[in-house]
């Protein structure tokens, strides 16, 4: 069998708890979710940045129809 049973991830999960204890575990946590949530900040940041920083004219503002669409 090439795939982990689920016995296998529950030892795992053993090890783990054992190795390194829940509050450890708890921080490590904590540590992981506040370094995505400043990810996910500065990636939302550089994107209104971004878009602040794109030059603003008329032809970009307003599309006009193709001549090829308009049928006379």
């Amino acid at each position: 069998m090439a795939g982990l049973s689920i016995w296998h991830v529950v030892i795992f999960a053993i090890v783990v708890i054992l190795l390194f204890g829940t509050s450890k575990l708890k921080n490590i946590g904590k540590d992981v979710g506040g370094a995505v949530k400043d990810f996910k900040k500065s990636v939302r940041e550089d994107d209104e940045t971004t878009a602040l920083n794109t030059p603003r004219t008329i032809d970009a503002q307003v599309k006009t129809p193709d001549s090829t669409s308009v049928k006379s």
